[in-house]
């Protein structure tokens, strides 16, 4: 029994340990499996973690890269504009160095000039001190008024260009104001009074009623023509042309007298010396007539009252005498109105100047009767009338005869130059005006420094070329006045004359 026991218990110790080496290899397996599943998570979840570590790590490292680039960039912008800054301030140094290297150029070139200049003056001194010694011996031999006059002489000479700058500084403070205004009233007056002018021929035309007519004009011999001729004063021209004579005279009555004789004697048909006559008589009344309305008309034209009638009819006289081709009266009547425009613009008494101005030529109409200049006759009918003294003077003043006492006196002038200087206004003869023309260049040549003098633009302009070396601004200022100042006094010139001194230094040099 108890080695079956043994056996039993050995064969259960067996059976035992094998059922707990299986339940055991179970669990060990089992075990194993659910380490390994353990495991595998592990290692997953480490790589799942290792994973995001490494996506962390990359947007790190790219967020870092990004910081370090834009820092980079950013040192590379300034790092650029502290460069670029440097540039300018190189560049801005260059330029200071090029405009100190050119002032001193110029300033090296203006002291090579000043060298020069200063050599001039050495040389002029030492000439002047050579003069002033020439001078001093000259005067040890002369009369005490005799050294007085050089000494006079020689200080007017020094002391000029300092009166010529003098001059020059108050004309242009004062010029240019005053062109400008004296312009504008001048162009003002124009404007609102624009008569239209025709000059005035030396012929008169008469148209007949057939040819046989001329033969009886000539009549026998010749006799009828000379006694028109004589009687008239005028030139009686009898050509091919059909049907019509032709009556010369320089002075507008009497070939208006001759043209109203003549028309006359051709509507009667009766001519012969006698008849001549007489209708010579009725054509004087009938132009006595015409003048007293001619004045009565301008009269009531410009608006002027209480003139003697006298003076009414010399003024009447004026439309039959003309100033080189220009009716005097017409020219009175437009004097008068530009003149009232210009003093009316000026504040100035436009009634006194319409009286002055319609009146200021009335001397023409007696001219020939009386020597003596018409602005001065004139002035002394006036008075004669009992023109009031201020009416007197603005005539006589007109063309810088006599000095004006007032205002309105320069502005009858003016509007006397105006009206006389408009275009087509006046004509004058060939002979005259070539005359006219010499005496210009002749007075611009007569002062010194004067190299050519020449009369342009139809007498109304003189150019004046002079020694560059020695006339400078200020004293071709004073030229210009001085030569206008001779030609005032010397020349008689309808309008404004300009007197333009032209002063030029040219040097040339040839390379070669």
């Amino acid at each position: 029994m108890t080695v079956l026991t043994v056996v039993i218990g050995a064969v259960l110790f067996v059976a035992g340990w094998g059922i707990g080496y299986l339940f055991s290899k179970n669990y060990i397996d089992k075990k194993l499996s659910i380490a390994k599943k353990n495991a595998e998570d592990i290692i997953e979840a480490a790589k799942r973690q290792a994973e995001e570590v490494k996506k962390n790590s990359q947007i790190e490292a790219r967020e870092e890269a990004q910081r370090i680039r834009e820092e980079a960039e950013e040192e590379a912008r300034r790092t650029k504009k502290e460069l670029k800054e440097q540039e300018e301030r190189l560049i801005r140094k260059e330029e200071n160095l090029s405009k100190k290297e050119e002032n001193l150029e110029r300033k090296e070139v203006e002291i090579e000039q000043l060298k020069k200049h200063l050599e001039h003056e050495k040389q002029k001194i030492e000439e002047d001190k050579n003069k002033a010694q020439k001078m001093l011996s000259e005067i040890a031999e002369l009369t005490p008024e005799q050294a007085r006059e050089v000494i006079l002489d020689e200080a007017k000479k020094e002391y000029n260009l300092e009166l010529a700058k003098m001059y020059k500084e108050l004309k242009d403070s004062y010029e240019e104001d005053a062109k400008k205004y004296a312009k504008w009233v001048i162009s003002t007056a124009i404007q609102r009074y624009a008569a239209d002018y025709t000059a005035e021929l030396t012929i008169d035309t008469v148209s007949l009623p057939s040819e046989d007519m001329k033969g009886r004009i000539i009549g026998r011999e010749g006799r009828n023509i000379r006694a028109f001729e004589k009687l008239t004063g005028t030139d009686l021209i009898i050509d091919d042309t059909p049907e019509v004579v032709t009556i010369s005279c320089t002075n507008p009555l009497r070939r208006e007298v001759a043209r109203l004789t003549l028309e006359k004697l051709v509507a009667d048909g009766r001519i012969h010396p006698a008849r001549i006559e007489e209708m010579y008589e009725k054509a004087k009344e009938e132009i006595e007539s015409a003048i007293k309305e001619a004045g009565q008309d301008a009269v009531l034209r410009v608006g002027v009252s209480g003139l003697h009638s006298e003076l009414v009819s010399l003024l009447g006289r004026l439309k039959f005498r003309t100033s080189y081709g220009q009716n005097v009266l017409q020219h009175s009547i437009e004097v008068a109105h530009l003149a009232a425009l210009m003093a009316s613009e000026l504040d100035l008494n436009v009634r006194k100047v319409k009286r002055a101005a319609l009146l200021h030529d009335i001397g023409k109409a007696v001219d020939h009767e009386v020597e003596g200049s018409h602005a001065i006759i004139g002035g002394e009918l006036a008075k004669r009338y009992k023109e009031k003294p201020d009416i007197v003077n603005m005539i006589q003043c007109h063309h810088g005869e006599v000095e004006p006492l007032s205002p309105e006196a320069v502005i009858v002038a003016a509007a006397d130059a105006i009206s006389a200087s408009r275009p087509g206004a006046r004509r004058e003869t060939l002979e005259m005006y070539i005359k006219r023309i010499e005496k210009l260049e002749e007075i611009a040549s007569s002062f010194d420094h004067v190299e050519k003098a020449y009369a342009i633009q139809a007498g109304r302009e003189v150019r004046i070329i002079v020694e560059a070396d020695k006339v400078d601004d200020a004293m071709a200022d004073k030229l210009a006045y001085d030569v206008a100042k001779k030609i005032e006094e010397e020349v008689d010139y309808p309008g404004q004359l300009k007197v333009t001194v032209i002063r030029e230094k040219r040097s040339v040099a040839y390379a070669k």
